[in-house]
């Protein structure tokens, strides 16, 4: 965690993807079509307390929120729904805070605590990436 504190120093920014370096940083997967995991984790993230949900657009499989942090600052959080193949899903988070100056870490715990969230309402689906 101190490391993720001192390079958000500097970053302001983290995305999840298959080549990502950190292990829990990496793309999750979901044994559903596209089209029911987009419904699971729409209304996952509706419940979630302290998210707004700004756009959606379920053609693309992208859902913006938003999510003010203590100090003010706002984040920036785009969730997409990638279908893999037809019975196959991968979700990828990306998150931003807006302003100047790192965020010390804080998009890297949002990103890992929304992942938490859909892990844990989609448990019987986690599937691992098919090569």
């Amino acid at each position: 965690m101190l490391k993720r504190t001192l390079i958000g120093l500097l970053r302001s920014q983290e995305s999840t993807g298959d080549r990502a370096k950190d292990p829990l940083m990496k793309s999750h997967y979901y044994k559903l079509s596209k089209d029911k995991t987009w419904d699971e984790v729409l209304s996952t993230l509706k419940k979630v307390q302290g998210y707004k949900i700004v756009h959606e657009v379920p053609t693309v499989g992208e859902i913006v929120l938003e999510k003010r942090t203590v100090t003010g600052r706002t984040m920036d959080i785009t969730v997409s729904v990638i279908g893999v193949n037809a019975w196959t899903s991968a979700v990828d988070i990306y998150s931003a805070s807006r302003g100047s100056l790192g965020d010390l870490g804080s998009n890297y715990r949002v990103i890992l605590a929304l992942y938490r969230i859909l892990d844990k309402k989609l448990a019987a689906y986690k599937t691992t990436p098919t090569q």
